[in-house]
């Protein structure tokens, strides 16, 4: 049984790098803990050995050897260059950014991440990343010095005011990871807390196709696509199963006669529809006043689209809408996220932080 997999002493090896930063850092750590326990040791025995009271001898005592300065100088000399070249190839590496890799812009600002990939999505306190790619993060902070800081990755640079830093990696395993600040960036520092998804090509792509929103499924008719637009829109918020004084109800509205405020009636057709959704202001319902906004420009034509089928369908129902089957779940990785052994702190973090939301809103699984 291995005693380190319920309680871990570091993080996860998920990226290339952290594989050959592990090596450095433990090989520095065993070579403290040998010449400790080295020199230790010697110094307990010299002090039982030639306590005062003893009867060890303490003739013929000399204060200089040659053989044994050479070799308490020249060892631990040896050790020092390897372990100085070793640690300047490994720091060349890190600071030396991939040509080839997936640029993402990050705004630190007290206290949560925002994050851009370059096709336009927005993130806020998430990355996700596609596996076996490399990552470039280029960092500006709004306010005050923040450290972007991903320990799984063995990932970690300043992201400070006034101009741009950078930090790259390439994860090696899917599932979700840890995004902290390492700096002490104000009173909130410890709750600057967010979550890397490394996703497989194939889920990254689904995800990109999704808009960068793994919450949403991907439409599969017309109608759902149009549902997705009722509800991010909050248009149910005044157009529900009865007439209020927000806005009329929608319910069994296609091919209805409408009466209008300049006295004339219209029919509810697609294109009557259209025009009440991108320009409300030029028909406008009897007893209402122009207070709908405009979507004109805010809105695709596939939107309106599948807004106006989503309205069609509620003429045998109490609100708007079809009884379109359930859109499957978007796939995540197997292991997402994966289970990992939690302490108060930990919980604190991800709870009660500016990133909860995120953190607790994981998929469900396939």
């Amino acid at each position: 049984m291995n005693p380190f997999k319920k309680w871990p002493i570091s993080p996860e090896q998920a990226s290339e790098w952290s594989i050959r930063h592990d090596a450095l850092f433990w090989t520095i750590s065993a070579l403290t803990v040998v010449f400790t326990i080295l020199v230790g040791v010697l110094i307990l025995g010299f002090a039982i050995r030639y306590r005062r009271g003893s009867t060890a001898d303490r003739r013929g005592a000399f204060d200089h050897h040659n053989g044994l300065e050479a070799l308490w100088s020249i060892i631990p000399l040896i050790l020092a260059i390897g372990i100085f070249v070793w640690s300047t190839l490994l720091f060349i590496e890190a600071r030396k950014m991939p040509k080839d890799a997936m640029e993402v812009f990050v705004v630190g600002k007290q206290w949560m991440w925002h994050l851009q990939h370059m096709n336009g999505i927005r993130e806020n306190n998430e990355l996700h990343v596609p596996v076996n790619t490399p990552i470039k993060l280029t960092m500006i902070s709004q306010d005050v010095i923040h450290a972007m800081y991903l320990p799984d990755f063995r990932a970690q640079f300043h992201v400070v005011p006034g101009r741009y830093t950078e930090l790259h990696f390439t994860p090696i395993k899917t599932g979700r990871f840890k995004m902290l600040c390492a700096m002490h960036c104000g009173t909130s520092h410890s709750e600057m807390v967010g979550f890397v998804y490394v996703l497989s090509k194939r889920d990254f792509a689904s995800w990109l196709d999704n808009g960068g929103n793994r919450y949403k499924p991907k439409p599969i008719t017309l109608a759902e696509r149009g549902k997705q637009v009722w509800e991010s829109k909050g248009c149910g918020g005044c157009h529900g199963a009865k007439d209020t004084v927000r806005g009329p109800s929608l319910v069994g509205i296609y091919n209805s006669q409408r009466a209008m405020a300049d006295g004339t009636t219209v029919k509810a057709d697609a294109d009557y529809l259209r025009w009440s959704i991108v320009q409300p202001y030029r028909l406008i319902t009897k007893g209402y006043e122009p207070t709908m906004p405009v979507y004109q420009g805010q809105m695709s034509e596939e939107d309106v689209l599948g807004l106006i089928e989503y309205i069609k369908g509620s003429s045998n129902q109490s609100t708007p809408g079809v009884k379109a089957p359930v859109a499957p779940t978007v796939r995540v990785p197997a292991d997402w996220p994966p289970s990992a052994p939690r302490n108060a702190t930990q919980t604190a973090n991800e709870e009660l932080s500016s990133g909860a939301t995120q953190a607790q809103q994981v998929p469900t699984k396939e």
